[in-house]
């Protein structure tokens, strides 16, 4: 049963993603605030209309949508509400949400590019254009206000906003010091470690973001708060925030060893680790596996483990 603790409530709706379903979240205060509004499918609608109403509300009741991040499993179905909610998250999502024909050119180069460099055969390219396919269930809505790190949430007394980069770069979580909950997004998860995913940098920024290494950044950040349970974007709640930190840090450490084994002794592309680590699904999952791949080759060469060197447009890396 869908019921209010603490002025929190928990909505799970269903996604068309592996990672199943996701959670948004009620959250009453001086403004009726829902946390990220889930996929945009009819099913999606259904289940929060359902699970609003025994919770005594209609979707017409809420008043503003405030978003951990720019996924569609999480920004979906913001155009199902009134052009009089008001919508609140990091000044990145302006790219996502309103997905213009500079949009997809500044996609489709960044990744073209990137796939070049990490030394992609020429017939995995047409694949790149549906790196882009989960934005279908996206739908067409403008960030009305942007909120930054240390930014305290409209019409929610006591709650403030934390910058936590890295699963994705608008990635924000919401923190209420009185208790000590946290309104995590997807950058803590319970069972699984979320995936760093490249985007195309900001505007006016040349520079690929380097997500595995400001998830990790992200996640140290958050040893400063005393956090007593993280509400989470899938799965169930963590109550041990402090505890599972170190435990993702460290499954990090112990794959970033496995790939410098792989290139020890080797001059390696990116496309060749990633076949190595990802063998029965690079060909499926390709924007996904080489996201990872990266991340940890981005994670030894900033520790000074391996070293990279550019040749003919293409990187090789090296122990």
């Amino acid at each position: 049963m869908t019921t209010l603790v603490n002025d929190i409530a928990k909505i799970t709706l269903s996604t068309p993603f592996a990672v199943g379903d996701v959670n948004v979240y009620l959250v009453k205060g001086d403004a009726l605030t829902l946390v990220d509004a889930g996929p945009l499918t009819d099913m999606a609608w259904m289940q929060l209309t359902e699970q609003l109403s025994l919770l005594g509300y209609t979707p017409q009741d809420i008043e503003q949508i405030v978003l951990t991040h720019h996924h569609p499993d999480h920004a979906g179905l913001l155009d199902r509400f009134s052009s009089d909610v008001t919508v609140y998250g990091h000044t990145y999502n302006r790219f996502w949400l309103k997905r213009d024909e500079h949009f997809h050119e500044e996609y489709d180069r960044f990744f073209t590019k990137l796939a070049m460099e990490s030394g992609l055969p020429e017939e995995y390219l047409p694949a790149i254009p549906k790196f882009k396919s989960p934005l279908k269930f996206m739908g067409n809505r403008k960030l009305d206000v942007a909120i930054a790190e240390g930014d305290g949430l409209p019409g929610l007394g006591g709650w403030s906003v934390i910058e936590t980069l890295g699963h994705a770069q608008s990635h924000l979580s919401f923190y209420r010091e009185r208790d000590g909950v946290l309104i995590a997004g997807d950058h803590i998860l319970a069972s699984i470690s979320p995936n760093p995913l490249i985007e195309p940098p900001f505007e006016g920024e040349m520079e690929r973001t380097k997500p595995l290494l400001q998830y990790n950044a992200s996640l140290k950040k958050l040893l400063d708060f005393p956090i007593s349970l993280a509400y989470t974007g899938h799965g169930d709640n963590v109550t041990d925030v402090h505890g599972l930190i170190p435990r993702r840090l460290g499954k990090q450490e112990e794959r970033a060893r496995d790939v410098f084994g792989m290139i020890k002794g080797n001059r390696v592309t990116v496309f060749e680790i990633c076949k190595r680590l990802f063998p029965s699904v690079y060909r499926k999952e390709l924007g996904l596996t080489l996201s990872e791949t990266i991340g940890q080759l981005d994670y030894l060469e900033s520790n000074q483990f391996i070293r990279k060197e550019k040749h003919e447009g293409i990187y090789y890396y090296f122990a």
